[in-house]
């Protein structure tokens, strides 16, 4: 009886030893194991075989942020774990002062997005893995916002991200750790700067508002003097057409005055003409002297123009004249034959 109970034990321990040499390892996470203090290998997801008692896992610390419910904050708590999580994975960082180039101290929170690609590096190049990331994080952080001013550090955020996460992925390298993104969360000024900035905002406003209002006037006032401007050459231009064509009016006037006295005098030299024919032809058939009688037209003419003067009160007709009126004879009977 007491040979069964032994063997019995026997049996339940060798089942236990069996049993407790199987490893489920979940995806995305994996276990490093040491064989007797020594590294053995690193464990893939799945099932895996390892030897009890001369094969363990290596413990790490881990980083979880848990809720304090009474508190109603996050709080951070640190504890070993032998399961290392290849998940990309987020530390939210607590705020902490930072001096800028301008000696301004400032509060900024930041968040850190790194992954383990590395198992055994993280494991047996660095102790405490979390611990050494938060440093590193402030430190680097500190010496990115030293270089800068308050001004530049509130609008040059992704330019601090970037060079935040070249410098720590280049140290992190060595640790098998990846950092993907570093973001600044929070930046927050003290609040006499804050206040000094929002009353520098206030009047920074107020001075461009004064500056529109100038312009909108300035530009009033040129619009205004352009308009004025327009309008008197549109009068000046308005007066020149009328002028212009008011000349053009007389010119065409004028010219129209003359081809019509030019059509009257060729109407009457024509008229002059033709009657001086019809004289001639009556005269040639009576056989009178034509160029006595044309003398004779010519000097009566001349006679009217001499006694047309006010102060003309008496005419002396040359004795030469006397043959010119002889002809007025002739002249009355040729009318008189012409008459019949």
């Amino acid at each position: 009886m007491g040979t069964m109970v032994i063997f019995a034990i026997i049996a339940a321990v060798a089942i236990i030893y069996v049993l407790s040499g199987f490893k489920i390892i979940q995806q995305s996470e994996t276990r490093v194991i040491e064989r007797l203090g020594k590294y053995n290998r690193t464990l893939s997801s799945g099932i895996n075989i390892i030897w009890p008692i001369l094969d363990k896992a290596r413990k790490v610390t881990v980083r979880y942020v848990v809720r304090d419910s009474r508190r109603e904050v996050n709080v951070v708590v640190m504890k070993e774990s032998d399961v290392i999580d290849l998940r990309e994975q987020v530390y939210d960082f607590p705020e902490q002062n930072v001096i800028t180039k301008d000696n301004v101290t400032t509060r900024i929170n930041a968040l850190l997005y790194f992954q383990i690609t590395d198992p055994v590096k993280s494991v047996y190049e660095i102790d405490n893995l979390p611990n050494a990331i938060e440093k590193l994080t402030q430190t680097t952080l500190r010496n990115v916002i030293g270089e800068l001013e308050l001004d530049e550090t509130l609008t040059s955020r992704d330019t601090i991200n970037s060079k935040l996460r070249a410098v720590l992925d280049e140290a992190t390298n060595k640790w098998g750790v990846k950092v993907n993104r570093v973001e600044l969360q929070d930046i927050t000024p003290p609040d006499t700067v804050r206040r000094a900035m929002e009353q520098q905002m206030q009047a920074e406003r107020e001075r461009r508002a004064q500056i529109l209002k100038s312009e909108g006037e300035k530009q009033s006032t040129i619009l205004k003097s352009e308009g004025d401007k327009q309008s008197q050459v549109n009068e000046a231009e308005a007066e020149k057409q009328a002028k212009i064509l008011q000349a053009e009016g007389e010119a065409q006037a004028k010219l129209l005055q003359a081809e019509a006295e030019a059509k009257a005098k060729v109407l009457q030299a024509e008229a002059e003409a033709e009657a001086i024919r019809q004289v001639t032809e009556a005269i040639q058939s009576s056989k009178a002297d034509p160029a006595s009688y044309l003398l004779a037209v010519k000097y009566i003419d001349s006679l009217k123009e001499m006694v047309s003067g006010k102060d003309n009160k008496t005419v002396y007709v040359p004795y030469e004249a006397t043959s010119v009126l002889g002809s007025l004879g002739s002249i009355k009977e040729l009318l008189g034959q012409s008459g019949k």
